[in-house]
């Protein structure tokens, strides 16, 4: 994004200038905050999903979207080898001041050079191939990223109840949405707006075939109380 609204914020909190969250806005009509402490949080105060994930992490790390780095750090805490990459400067500054020893300011698809043994997509980082469509060019990327036996590590949510039942228990889904889980969001922080970006939400059924497709093993790790879930892909033999 031309503005880093994220890195901002997240530097305004770390500096110790934390006034307000960051408001999102979304294609389904939705306005919410993203609380800025909650990108600071301790493994503790991780939801379970993620304290799964980190706990099944292995090998050298990548942990792409890494934000603040509280994910990055937990797990250099523990001894492992991690790389936090995001393509918010702010960002990625924060987590180097925060004491993340290896990280990069990059999108994943601009990423090369490198391979891992886990790549960590948390906070929905699935969101990043943008739409079902783009899922196989993301999925492309992630694999050239992936050691032999290496593991692909992401959470994400089927949105589907956020949509209204019809009369007969189903989901009433407009014509014009391709795919449900298919959002547009906008982000604002201080006066200052995002250009709109697209964010991708992946039931597991969905991703499940969209990863068999690509070659890859999909498996559910957990699930959560909330349409969310955790899984596991890696490299169909």
């Amino acid at each position: 994004m031309k503005q880093d609204i994220l890195g901002n914020a997240l530097l305004d909190f770390h500096n110790g200038n934390y006034t307000e969250d960051i408001i999102t806005y979304s294609s389904l009509d939705e306005e919410d905050t993203l609380p800025l402490p909650y990108m600071f949080r301790s493994f503790a105060e991780m939801p379970v999903i993620e304290q799964k994930a980190l706990e099944s992490c292995k090998g050298k790390i990548l942990d792409i979207g890494c934000g603040a780095g509280s994910h990055g750090l937990y797990l250099q805490q523990k001894g492992m080898t991690i790389t936090g990459l995001d393509a918010s400067q702010g960002a990625i500054k924060v987590c180097q001041e925060r004491g993340l020893k290896n990280t990069v300011l990059d999108t994943i698809m601009g990423f090369e050079g490198e391979t891992f043994d886990t790549l960590l997509l948390l906070m929905n980082g699935i969101g990043l191939a943008g739409s079902l469509k783009g899922l196989e060019v993301f999925f492309t990327k992630l694999k050239s990223l992936l050691n032999g036996g290496g593991q692909i590590l992401l959470d994400s949510s089927d949105i589907i109840f956020m949509f209204e039942t019809d009369d007969d228990g189903g989901y009433w889904i407009p014509d014009y949405i391709t795919y449900y889980g298919e959002v547009t969001f906008t982000m604002e922080y201080k006066n200052s707006k995002s250009e709109p970006f697209p964010w991708l939400y992946v039931d597991f059924n969905t991703l499940q075939r969209a990863a068999n497709y690509n070659n890859l093993n999909c498996d559910l790790i957990f699930e959560g109380n909330h349409y969310d879930y955790l899984a596991r892909l890696t490299l169909a033999r």
